[in-house]
């Protein structure tokens, strides 16, 4: 016992940590995997009694908490691309990379106190945040990631889309009505302009796409674009693709289409008297409708989640690891131990200086990559749906680095050359493309 004490008073902070939470993961680990094999069949039976609430809870449970992660992300590459292309490093101290920094930013906007400015009304002060935000995560539900990964698969998707999206702008108005602040007000004003202006276009550009495709599932338009690349929506609708990319980035309030947060016109429109956590909601909301809109342009023209081309090399691995039954305890428990020792043992004997536990937590890290490198490899080769997923979020993705592009690169116009654009030269393009589709509908017979 002496010896015990003694060898852990020499430990370091971080080697009691490790001593600590290793063996207590490892006999959670073990108990959670013994409960599952004895209560996992009754379980399983309650489960598929209850199907239907089942589904969604889990894809509440999914939207809800993809939505800040997704945000967090977004702001962070917003600014390490913005900082690029300024010839600056960007975030670099907090985390590798600086990738921990959003996080930080998190934590500093709940830090915040959240105040509520003198004469502003409240109940709608409140609420206006919450809105906002439930219509943006709303928007989730209908959105196909990949094969049978989405939440509900409505035949009406993307009219419903469109109607829990303008919940975005009742949430702004709310917001700057609410404010007693000239500016907010502004803001709110601008954002109902815009959208109201912005929406008739965006509307008309998705029509032509609803006549080929004859529905409005989102889930049936990625099923129709299958195949190559050359079967996407957007080399049949490229007036279309170019009308909702234009009209998407004012719907989102990207720049160069921001007027209802012109810093240097309003100060920050329907944002200025917010602060704490409500204003984090606001501009979660914002970050993840980046997203959002990213990710509808990708499902309407761009092939959801197909690939743009087929793989030259088909691989098939479905291994299920439910019919190795008590051996699985035996990899789950044993493997790890022996690849964290192997792991360690050239960075303990190449290096005579280092603590043994220094060796260890290496080890135990490396093995941990290489862990999960090996699980998304195989069920790269597994499961469809994590290859639809995959691609879904490339494509996704290089739409967010466009939007941030576009921020990096253009000035902020004008209100008035705003509202011009939309009714004078959108609006007419978006009908000249539903009368041009329609026409080669009817010549071509399909």
């Amino acid at each position: 016992m002496t010896t015990v004490s003694r060898a852990w008073g020499r430990l370091t902070l971080p080697g009691k940590i490790f001593f600590t939470v290793v063996p207590l993961l490892l006999v959670l680990g073990l108990g959670g995997l013994i409960a599952i094999m004895l209560l996992g069949p009754l379980v399983l039976q309650i489960l598929g009694d209850n199907l239907p609430l089942v589904r969604f809870v889990i894809a509440a449970t999914a939207v809800l908490l993809a939505a800040i992660p997704i945000a967090f992300l977004n702001i962070f590459m917003e600014m390490k691309v913005i900082a690029f292309m300024n010839l600056r490093i960007g975030p670099d101290r907090v985390g590798p990379w600086g990738t921990l920094l959003s996080v930080v930013h998190g934590l500093k906007v709940l830090g915040k106190e959240d105040f509520t400015p003198t004469g502003a009304d409240r109940t709608i002060f409140t609420l206006a945040p919450v809105v906002v935000f439930l219509g943006t995560v709303m928007s989730f539900l209908v959105i196909p990631f990949a094969p049978g990964l989405f939440g509900q698969d409505f035949n009406i998707g993307l009219l419903y889309f469109f109607a829990v999206g303008g919940l975005t702008v009742v949430g702004l108005m709310m917001a700057g009505w609410a404010s007693f602040n000239k500016y907010s007000l502004l803001g709110g004003l601008r954002a109902a302009a815009q959208i109201v202006s912005y929406e008739i276009p965006l509307t008309l550009s998705v029509v032509g796409i609803l006549m080929l495709a004859g529905t409005m599932s989102l889930n049936q338009i990625v099923l129709n674009q299958s195949g190559s690349f050359l079967d996407w929506y957007v080399f049949q609708q490229p007036l279309g693709a170019l009308i909702f990319l234009i009209a998407i980035t004012a719907e989102a309030n990207r720049a160069p289409f921001d007027l209802t947060e012109a810093d240097s016109e309003i100060v920050a429109g329907f944002a200025t008297e917010y602060s704490g956590m409500r204003f984090g909601f606001l501009f979660f909301a914002e970050y993840v409708n980046m997203f959002i809109v990213s990710a509808l342009t990708v499902t309407l023209f761009f092939g959801g989640w197909n690939a743009p081309f087929d793989w030259p090399f088909p691989i098939s691995a479905n291994l299920d690891p439910a019919s190795l039954g008590i051996g699985l305890l035996i990899l789950v428990a044993v493997v790890p131990l022996i690849g964290t020792l192997a792991l360690a043992a050239p960075f303990w004997l190449m290096r005579s200086s280092m603590p043994t536990w220094q060796a260890l937590v290496i080890g135990f890290v490396l093995f941990n990559v290489l862990a999960v490198a090996a699980v998304l490899g195989w069920a790269f080769v597994s499961w469809e749906w994590v290859v639809g997923l995959l691609w879904s979020m490339i494509k996704a993705y290089g739409f967010v680095f466009f939007f941030v592009w576009l921020r990096g690169t253009l000035p902020r116009v004008r209100i008035d050359q705003l509202m011009n654009f939309a009714w004078k030269w959108l609006l007419p393009a978006a009908l000249l493309n539903l009368f041009v589709t329609a026409l080669a509908i009817i010549v071509l017979g399909r």
